[in-house]
């Protein structure tokens, strides 16, 4: 918990909670405001008919409408603050809540845990409690997907992508304004990303005839719009009967229709989904073009939605009064007129094209935009919750390196130990110790704080030097039932897989917490060491924690290669935990311990 921030946050909530109440006490004023002047119409209306001086009533009366929309259009202005300010309050009351390490109002990524990737499901990266609950802010299901992409894959990025994506995390931090507001956009409900590119892809696949954007179309709609425009003059004037331009009107309305029907139907049958949707989208996308952002990856966003060649606001700002079109010919009065007056139907589907036309190709690269700055949002605010933390050196090496300094858990908050530790390329470095001293806790701040690092991320630790490489881990494996798979066999399943993946790689860090747990003592060393034996000879590098004091044995036969540390606890009354690594192996445990105090205790 960071005192400061907690305090910001605090003044925040109790700033967007006093505005929200100001707001709705106006629109109540609002709400008699508009219903008394309504009333004031029928009124005035009635005193015009029977007063003497009627048309001061009149005047009256046409004042009172005019009142009445102007309290309706600050009603509904009045509406819109609202809902902002309740948004932004619910943002800041998340955050609030974030630095009191509250973290179920944030998605958990569920969806995303997998037992078989190479390290998520160890790491505590997905899931109730996880990384990404902690760091995801996002609004919308892609930028959901982005997030969890980029904390799921750590292949072997060039040293010079993880500074610039550096660079626009820390750049984007630093406008807290802009991410509240663009988080904003999403607290009543999450944008669903799939279902507007399913929708926008189903549009681009409508078939309709080109011909409406023919000039021989336009010709022919504008001059059958001038004859009806000169016709209905002509018959005003008397020169004309007024039976023709009524005819005209009427043929011009079947026509028209007739000819666009049937692609109307496939248009709005589509695209008649998206209203709320796509209103959204605007709204994020009109912010992330007005941002003035300087650094890289984010000028990449801002150009590839708002560039000169395509413009995401002009399409989706089209699309949307498209949609208003649709929407206008529900109304069948409406309808008549639009068509037979204007050929409104006609041009709605010479929109539709050009529109089709011009801008459908640039679509998926504008969602995936919106939903890369989505995700950057999350990293930043991770960023800025947490800064303590620090840069890491990432160096250009074709080797392993890690040099930690005061490395801690980022979970572990105030409660955290640090430790200092360097792991040297194709190196083993065997960790023995009791139950609860800290191993398996050691482990996921190795892996945790190098993938905070190759995303761009601060770690948690005093200092932290790390190259790039390939990771795996293997701490919480577990069995299938509805497979038959034995807890054994699925040990022997994730020592297969890691061994195929550290082959496809040229550099690899491996994390493992005891190897070949379901089997006896004796086969599980004999078993270990030749795994370790056989690993030793590709491009691997590797953390190993256990129980098993045999193990550490191999520092003797190959010292060059395996070196020991441990965990240890010390033992007299209680069990003191130090949780500090130190080289050596373990030679206090406390099982024993533990069971004997239970079993007097009871």
């Amino acid at each position: 918990m960071n005192k400061d921030l907690l305090s910001f946050y605090h003044r925040r909530v109790a700033h967007y909670a006093a505005m929200a109440e100001r707001l709705r006490k106006r629109n109540k004023l609002f709400m008699l405001s508009s219903f008394l002047s309504f009333m004031l119409i029928p009124a005035c209306i009635g005193f015009y008919a029977s007063a003497d001086k009627g048309q001061l009533w009149l005047m009256a009366g046409l004042l009172a409408f005019l009142l009445y929309l102007a309290i309706r259009y600050l009603d509904n202005k009045n509406g819109k603050q609202i809902e902002h300010a309740e948004n932004l309050l619910s943002v800041y009351e998340k955050e609030e809540a974030y630095q009191q390490n509250h973290f179920s109002r944030f998605g958990s990524g569920e969806q995303y845990i997998d037992p078989q990737h190479a390290f998520t499901y160890d790491l505590d990266i997905f899931g109730s409690g996880s990384l990404f609950q902690r760091m995801n802010r996002t609004i919308t299901t892609g930028g959901s997907d982005t997030l969890a992409g980029y904390l799921a894959d750590v292949r072997m990025r060039p040293v010079g992508e993880i500074e610039k994506r550096r660079e626009a995390i820390r750049e984007l931090a630093e406008c807290e304004p802009l991410r509240a507001a663009f988080c904003a956009h999403g607290q009543k409900h999450i944008i669903n990303t799939a279902e507007i590119l399913s929708a926008l892809n189903t549009i681009k696949d409508i078939r309709i005839s080109k011909f409406a954007l023919s000039r021989l179309s336009l010709g022919m709609a504008g001059l059958g719009i001038g004859l009806l425009a000169v016709t209905t003059v002509l018959a005003a004037t008397g020169n004309l009967s007024p039976v023709i331009p009524v005819a005209w009107a009427v043929i011009q309305l079947f026509a028209v229709q007739t000819a666009c029907a049937r692609s109307l139907g496939k248009i709005n049958k589509v695209v008649g989904k998206m209203h709320t949707h796509l209103r959204a989208y605007i709204s994020l996308i009109r912010l992330i073009a007005a941002s003035d952002l300087k650094a890289a990856e984010n000028r990449e966003i801002i150009t590839a939605i708002a560039g000169k060649e395509t413009d995401a606001i002009a399409s989706f700002e089209q699309l949307s009064r498209l949609l208003d079109g649709l929407d206008q010919r529900g109304n069948i009065m409406g309808l008549i007129l639009f068509n037979s007056l204007f050929a409104g139907d006609y041009f709605l589907v010479r929109r539709f094209l050009k529109w089709q036309v011009r801008y459908m190709p640039c679509i998926e690269d504008w969602i995936a935009a919106v939903s890369r700055f989505d995700a950057l949002v999350s990293l930043a605010t991770y960023r800025y919750n947490e800064p303590q933390a620090v840069d890491a050196e990432i160096v250009d090496e074709e080797q392993v390196v890690y040099r930690a300094e005061g490395i801690y858990h980022p979970f572990l908050g105030e409660k955290a130990v640090s430790n200092n530790f360097c792991i040297d390329d194709r190196h083993y470095y065997i960790i023995t110790g009791a139950n609860m001293a800290g191993k398996s806790t050691f482990l996921r701040t190795i892996g945790v704080n190098y993938l905070l690092a190759v995303n761009g991320l601060p770690v948690f630790a005093d200092r932290l030097t790390l190259s790039v490489f390939s990771l795996f881990t293997g701490m919480r494996t577990t069995d299938d039932l509805n497979h038959g798979i034995s807890y054994f066999n699925a040990e022997l399943l994730r020592l297969k897989q890691l061994m195929e993946s550290c082959r496809r790689s040229s550099r690899t860090l491996i994390i493992l917490d005891e190897i070949l747990k379901g089997t006896n003592s004796l086969d599980k060393l004999n078993g270990s060491r030749l795994f370790l034996q056989e690993i030793a000879t590709l491009p691997v590098t590797g953390i190993i924690a256990t129980h098993d004091l045999e193990l550490s044995k191999m520092a003797d036969a190959m010292p060059d290669r395996f070196h020991n540390h441990c965990f240890e606890i010390q033992l007299s009354t209680d069990i003191t935990y130090t949780y500090k690594i130190t080289p050596g192996v373990a030679r206090n445990q406390n099982a024993t311990y533990l069971l004997r105090k239970m079993l007097l205790t009871h």
